[in-house]
């Protein structure tokens, strides 16, 4: 009872006094992974135009696990709204499906604050090896692919990953058969991409896009279900495979039992801050597209993602320990 009393005088100092910094404590934004990729980032981004509205926001990276430590350490922190993590396609909606265990549950631990972010995932080559090979585009690839069965191979950031199960997929609509490479992480297999170890992925655009600006990775198409106005030259797959759609996603969770008014009032900055001029240019700079949702919104993605991906996942008979 003494707790539920704390609980609740800590939410009413978090939303009185609206436009004000209402709360002495800061809000801390746990990110599950390590510091600098693209989640990081755009966190960093939208917790710094925050601040006006809410005070004090520190993030606190917590990698480990495939995202799974520092999304446990959200649902278990107080429900008072001045705890809030990160949650994406990967630990949300692919995991729940890969593993026999989790230490949270993807939908009854949290409460959802707003997307953050839509990315598509781009299959990319080495350019090098694309020269080598003559692939100029995805029906280039393709052509090589049937003509040289298993002679490609392609990595990603581990079995179940967004990059291996996007692999799979297109391979099935293709009818092309190349070898999967799992690395630790989606840096490693990037980085054996670029050195020539692996001949394509299917990485996430923002993390992809300093490669593809430098000319070291050729785009040949996004996996989303139109052309992504962040690379409109890029064909979709879909244009190809109708149907065929993966992309990536990330946005802001609290604790599930927050109340409805302080996650109106966080939903209601970060929104604000999303919708910034200098966001919006910082996340084209990205190529990450800005998402602003209300929460009703986010939580329904997070209910479809969950159920698209438990197909995607056992018809790949992805596993992991």
């Amino acid at each position: 009872m003494q707790r539920r009393h704390l609980l609740a005088a800590a939410s009413a100092a978090f939303i009185a006094a609206p436009g004000v910094r209402a709360q002495e404590r800061p809000i801390r934004i746990v990110v599950p992974f390590a510091a600098g990729g693209p989640i990081d980032a755009t966190t960093r981004l939208i917790a710094d135009k925050a601040r006006d509205a809410l005070g004090t926001v520190l993030i606190e990276n917590r990698p480990g696990g495939g995202g799974g430590i520092g999304v446990a350490a959200v649902a278990k922190a107080a429900p008072d709204g001045h705890t809030l993590g990160i949650a994406a396609v990967a630990m949300h909606a692919i995991n729940p499906w890969l593993y026999a265990k989790l230490p949270y549950d993807p939908l009854k631990d949290f409460a959802a604050v707003t997307q953050m972010v839509r990315t598509p995932n781009v299959l990319v080559m080495n350019a090098e090896t694309a020269r080598r090979l003559k692939i100029a585009s995805l029906q280039d690839l393709v052509a090589y692919a049937r003509a040289n069965p298993g002679r490609l191979n392609y990595g990603s950031g581990g079995i179940g990953s967004a990059g291996h199960l996007g692999g799979e997929i297109f391979k099935q609509r293709a009818g092309i058969f190349a070898v999967h490479i799992p690395y630790g992480g989606g840096s490693p297999a990037q980085l054996a991409l670029l050195s020539g170890q692996v001949d394509f992925n299917l990485d996430n655009l923002a993390t992809a896009a300093p490669n593809i600006r430098s000319g070291k990775l050729l785009p040949l198409a996004v996996t989303t279900a139109r052309r992504s106005p962040l690379l409109p030259e890029v064909p979709a797959m879909a244009e190809t495979w109708p149907g065929f759609e993966i992309d990536t996603w990330w946005g802001l969770i609290a604790p599930a039992g927050t109340p409805p008014a302080v996650v109106s009032r966080l939903n209601a900055a970060f929104v604000a801050a999303l919708n910034t001029p200098e966001v919006k240019a910082r996340f084209a700079d990205l190529m990450a597209e800005p998402a602003p949702s209300t929460p009703a919104q986010f939580s329904q993605l997070m209910q479809r993602e969950l159920a698209r991906y438990e197909k995607v996942v056992k018809a790949s008979g992805a596993k992991a320990e």
